[in-house]
């Protein structure tokens, strides 16, 4: 290890080059070869091994059910009631696959190089390849679980285009196709609940990692209706459950979305990839005021109809309808004419924070931009948008109380999906070894920006047909022996769990668990959203330690019991919030380029774009917790292009 230099109030920098078991051989056959060259478990043998996934979404009820399916001995956890109400239900637009069905130039290159591309050069080829080459795959498995992708007039699966694409790739039922895969996967894990290889635990929450022996073992829980902290030991620990963009509070996740799973495992030892890498997502339903606990997403699939545009001059506050054509700027259209409303999403959120800044922004704060859907709606008629979007046209008017038929949308960008996650390696493995993260958990295929429809691609490859033979070849190679009930580690895991949670009982403050959490989202957003510079940075830096010191002196939990106390499940997740965004900051002001959805106001081209650093940051930046929040050590993991070539990423 080589020290670095220290990079605000981060520990010296480590760097050191450690292996992302990325096997050799051509691209296209790497995976192939890789699965072929895996340990097996034999049928007969699996029964006697215990994997536990945490999580119940597309990545966690499809790993699940495809592991109970093999004959392993699997124990699912989700803090919802039932899988069905996993934050991947909110997906609303589709899932990219490479099938190409339109005859229009797709195939599993294109759509490697798109992601890539995508990504802004910030993601291991080899998983972004074997990524679009399982995504073929995906969409015959969820048909044949009876899922009801959309078809044309002839009874073919329809597709639609999705930004930093110029083919049509994206499956989807309307508005609904993350609500519809998800019940294909359910449907998958409820039928091995019912034959007895996987059992359920719902209302159930992760509060920290086992490791025993060097091992990821088990896992510490709460029972959110009882109050009772259990332990559940295994062979292997698979987590997949989501990202954590309500770091920022306001955000298109569900309330209840939260990073303590990651982020205990990441106390425990596990590296954490890229934290600085979150997504705003460019088509969300404006804030309307601060009684407002989180934000609405509208599919980025509008945009194919929908045209993006504010007035020309600033301070212009007529209704849209008076507003002539000539007086309009439709912005991607001028500034992005390839690839116009479908520009990416990190591209399209900066150019509306650009217009609004510029006080040409529309609605209440002049923070919105207008959606119009006028020419489509011309164009082919108003039932045929009705076909395509009646559900989400339906959702904004019940929000909003405005129907998009007859007046555009208003939108602006908001906190959505996180790059970032949990390191792992071409196994999802993390550095713990018998830790493996699946889906948004990890930090991902997706570089510095996901393109939109490709976080259930990843959910689902991740769940169906990567870590079916990654556990089982970590299985057999290491064939473990049981860890005894008894067993230190996990005697010295429950004893810190139950003396959290009892503090946090005990501090009886004044402030509400929310207030706190509004206030580290209003910093993260101010200084860590769209845009960053060293010194917003820097202040963040100062402000979130001491708020996470307030929270722990002057938290009020509502409630005193231990049972159920929705109250304390919030103050422990917004007590891990504070400790990760502090890591954001930090890996947000230690990458001076700009690149993707990171964009550090000191690096961008002369007409405003990210300007990415090729000569000092082609590295997954992964950090290790060291005991002190402040100085984390980072680890870089090179990244090697081969099949892509590195140019400045234009959509233009």
């Amino acid at each position: 290890m080589e020290t670095g230099t220290k990079v605000g109030h981060a520990a010296e920098l480590m760097d050191t080059r450690f292996d992302a078991g990325i096997p050799p051989g051509p691209i296209d056959e790497k995976w192939e070869r890789h699965r072929f060259d895996m340990k097996l478990v034999s049928p007969a043998n699996r029964r006697r091994y215990t994997i536990l996934v945490v999580g119940s979404g597309l990545a966690g009820s499809a790993a699940a059910a495809s592991l109970g399916e093999l004959g392993y001995n699997v124990k699912c956890f989700s803090y919802h009631d039932s899988p069905r109400r996993a934050h991947s239900i909110a997906a609303q637009g589709g899932i990219n696959a490479a099938k190409n069905y339109r005859n229009d130039g797709d195939s599993v290159f294109r759509l490697f190089y798109d992601t890539v591309k995508g990504g802004d050069f910030r993601a291991r080829e080899a998983n972004v390849y074997r990524l679009a080459e399982l995504s073929v795959n995906i969409i015959d498995q969820c048909v044949a679980q009876g899922v009801p992708f959309a078809r044309e007039y002839g009874g073919l699966l329809d597709n639609r285009s999705f930004g930093g694409a110029q083919v049509s790739r994206t499956f989807y039922a309307r508005g609904q196709t993350g609500q519809q895969l998800l019940l294909g996967a359910y449907q998958a894990l409820e039928r091995q609940v019912g034959l007895g290889t996987v059992t359920m635990h719902t209302r159930t929450e992760m509060l920290d990692l086992v490791v025993a022996d060097g091992r990821a073992r088990g896992i510490v829980t709460r029972n959110l209706v009882t109050g009772a902290i259990e332990s559940h030991l295994g062979d292997a620990v698979v987590l997949a459950t989501g990202g954590y963009a309500n770091v920022f509070y306001l955000s298109t996740n569900a309330k209840a979305s939260n990073a303590t799973a990651i982020w205990r495992a990441h106390k425990r030892g596990a590296f954490f990839g890229n934290p600085c890498f979150t997504q705003i997502h460019p088509t969300c339903i404006p804030v309307s005021g601060d009684h407002q606990s989180k934000l609405t997403l509208m599919s980025e699939s509008l945009r194919n109809d929908g045209r993006v545009w504010v007035p020309k001059k600033a301070g212009d506050a007529r209704p849209p309808d008076q507003i002539p054509p000539d007086e309009r700027d439709y912005y991607l259209e001028r500034k992005y004419p390839t690839y116009g409303n479908l520009a990416p999403r990190d591209i399209a959120s900066r150019a509306a924070k650009e217009v609004c800044d510029e006080n040409r922004g529309v609605g209440p704060g002049g923070r919105g931009v207008y959606l119009d859907f006028t020419d489509a709606i011309t164009r082919l008629g108003e039932r045929a948008i009705r076909e395509r979007y009646g559900n989400l046209f339906d959702m904004y008017e019940r929000i909003t109380g405005e129907n998009a038929y007859r007046v555009p949308m208003r939108m602006y960008p908001a906190a959505h999906y996180v790059m970032g996650g949990l390191w792992v390696d071409y196994n999802l493995m993390s550095t713990i070894p018998g830790l493996f993260v699946g889906g948004e958990a990890n930090f991902s295929d997706h570089g510095a920006n996901r393109l939109g429809a490709s976080a259930l691609m990843q959910g689902l490859a991740d769940g169906y047909f990567i870590l079916p033979y990654t556990v089982a070849d970590y299985i057999g190679r290491t064939q473990p022996d049981k860890v005894a009930a008894d067993h230190p580690a996990l005697r010295a895991v429950e004893e810190e769990v139950l003396e959290r949670v009892t503090r946090l009982l005990d501090i009886s403050g004044t402030r509400t668990v929310d207030s706190f959490h509004r206030e580290l989202g209003r910093i993260m957003w101010d200084h860590c959203g769209m845009a960053r510079n060293d010194a917003g940075l820097r202040r963040a830096l100062e402000k979130i330690p001491e708020l996470r010191a307030e929270f722990w002196e002057n938290v009020r939990v509502l409630e005193r019991n231990e049972e159920v106390n929705q109250s304390l499940e919030k103050a422990g997740r917004v007590a891990d919030f504070l400790e990760l965004g502090e890591l954001i900051c930090i890996d947000a002001l230690h990458r001076t380029e700009s690149c993707g959805g990171h964009f550090r106001e000191e690096s961008q081209t002369p007409d405003g774009e990210a300007l990415r650093d090729d000569g000092h940051f082609i590295y997954v930046a992964a950090w290790e917790y060291t005991g002190s929040l402040a100085r984390p050590n980072l680890h870089k993991e090179p990244l090697h292009f081969e099949h892509v070539r590195l140019v400045q990423r234009s959509y233009k």
